[in-house]
């Protein structure tokens, strides 16, 4: 399981996405986010080279906010041929620079989430070392022996998240986020198609 260092990162990871997030053909809001951590969590790269978060923020500019899930991969080297998922560049108090792009054009990143929804892969806690997260569940998880290309191709991050999303029997993965109030939502975060 994935070691979470006690550190810093500058610059932190919530200065990183606010510019990132705002090119994103998927944001709503208008003009500079203003971005809060409301949930979240991680699954770790077998080979322990990756570091693989799934962070929920809400932003503040438009009223009770909208709250975003933005997958992350942390790296010690530039992915190969990926530039324009790379989030940006930080320095880890402990690691030193780190490469940080949205995990949704990982392959590894991509890889353990689709062992995720087979019941390979254990969802741990955000900001605890060697913690497993019970709160975040699997709906409907797809046979260990499905063919993993496959569902891959049809596995899709939610991007604005919310608590109306049909479900329609789908395989998904449920995680929980603070809302503006300060109460706990629950919702689908990624669906299989």
């Amino acid at each position: 399981m994935a070691h979470i260092h006690d550190t810093t990162m500058s610059p932190t990871k919530l200065e990183l996405l606010g510019p990132w997030l705002r090119k994103q053909r998927w944001y709503a809001g208008n003009g500079r986010p203003d971005l809060t951590k409301v949930g979240g969590f991680r699954l770790d790269d077998p080979e322990g080279e990756v570091g693989i978060e799934f962070m929920f923020v809400r932003d503040g500019t438009d009223g009770d906010g909208t709250t975003y899930h933005v997958p992350m991969t942390y790296r010690g080297a530039p992915l190969d041929s990926n530039d324009a998922a790379l989030i940006g560049n930080g320095e880890h108090g402990v690691l030193g620079k780190r490469w940080i792009y949205d995990g949704a054009h990982d392959p590894v990143l991509m890889a353990q989430v689709v062992a995720l929804l087979q019941g390979k892969a254990v969802p741990q806690h955000q900001s605890q070392s060697d913690t497993v997260d019970p709160t975040v569940q699997v709906v409907n998880a797809v046979s260990a022996d499905a063919e993993r290309a496959a569902i891959a191709d049809r596995t899709r991050v939610l991007r604005v998240l919310g608590v109306d999303v049909p479900l329609d029997g789908a395989t998904c993965v449920i995680a929980g986020w603070r809302t503006a109030t300060g109460a706990d939502e629950r919702g689908p975060v990624i669906t299989l198609d």
